[in-house]
């Protein structure tokens, strides 16, 4: 994933609904119902697509097509909502039977939990975030680590725990899950700490909480370590998102690139994955037609 609110390659700044009480069941979170997701609403859960997974499309990499517009094609591809929307447009999804599938962080990618002095400000701002969020039926959250800066391992493990656990009381409350999200420190987020999946459940076993989780990002993970489906299958259970992209070059998920991605969505929605299968990838062509196909290929 990308960062930064406005701009048309950014993207971290918003969190997420799911549409049925088996998604919070398949992750361990307190169940909530369609209508709880929706809240605030007047609109039923949307359709699914024909296929298992219940699948999303990140707003930031459609920056150019009107947010309505977005919606109503993902609509009609039978997706279950929009992933990383920020406040300001939250409350669109909902007017074409859709959820927020995720939402954008209330930090930024470079300065996380990893680091004491950075918890204050972070868990004000989460403070007044996560009520807001859950108050327009946003009930996910993008958090991040932040960049190593010299940190060893252990030690950002440790922060993150000690910075994120003041903010769970707060999450649990208004049933909103935190979901951190692993990035490669590769090729995209150079010094990015939570850059392996090990790490990354490191914090969440510390946490043990049903308000934080992991997004699994699959372009990154395969950026970083491969081995996507062993180490899905490996850590599932504290997975609570998935998003795609074509490995190299983060485009379309289709022939030219090095994953198959029909193998890892049968992969995942035969594991009784119950939770959000959201595309994030750049187009390189026609960006709807790549959404549908993109769709088409996961839907299994």
């Amino acid at each position: 994933m990308e960062q930064s609110p406005p701009a048309s390659r950014s993207r971290r700044d918003a969190l997420s609904a799911l549409g049925l009480s088996a998604v919070a069941t398949a992750i361990g979170t307190t169940p909530l119902s369609a209508a709880g997701i929706a809240a605030g609403t007047n609109h039923s859960a949307p359709s699914l697509p024909a296929g298992r997974l219940h699948q999303s499309v990140a707003r930031w990499c459609f920056s150019k097509t009107p947010i309505a517009e977005l919606c109503g094609t993902a609509k009609s591809l039978g997706l279950v909502g929009v992933d990383l929307l920020g406040p300001d447009e939250w409350s669109v999804p909902a007017q074409h039977g859709l959820l927020c599938t995720m939402g954008n962080s209330f930090g930024a990618i470079p300065v996380g939990f990893n680091r004491v002095d950075h918890h204050d400000k972070l868990v004000a701002d989460g403070e007044n975030y996560i009520p807001r969020a859950a108050a327009a039926g946003v009930k996910k959250i993008v958090v991040f680590s932040g960049n190593r800066a010299g940190l060893s391992d252990a030690e950002g493990i440790a922060n993150c725990i000690t910075g994120l656990r003041r903010l769970m009381p707060t999450a649990e409350r208004h049933g909103v899950v935190l979901c951190m999200e692993m990035l490669n420190s590769k090729v995209d987020h150079k010094d990015y700490h939570a850059d392996h999946t090990a790490w990354a459940v490191e914090v969440a076993k510390g946490l043990n909480s049903p308000s934080f989780r992991l997004l699994y990002d699959i372009y990154h993970m395969q950026v970083m370590e491969g081995d996507v489906m062993a180490t899905i299958k490996a850590n599932l259970p504290w997975i609570a998102h998935f998003h795609t992209a074509g490995v190299p070059g983060r485009n379309e998920i289709d022939n030219a690139q090095e994953l198959n991605y029909r193998g890892i969505a049968s992969y995942i929605a035969g594991s009784g994955y119950q939770g959000v299968f959201a595309h994030e990838f750049i187009p390189r062509r026609d960006g709807m037609t790549s959404l549908r196909e993109a769709v088409e290929l996961c839907t299994v």
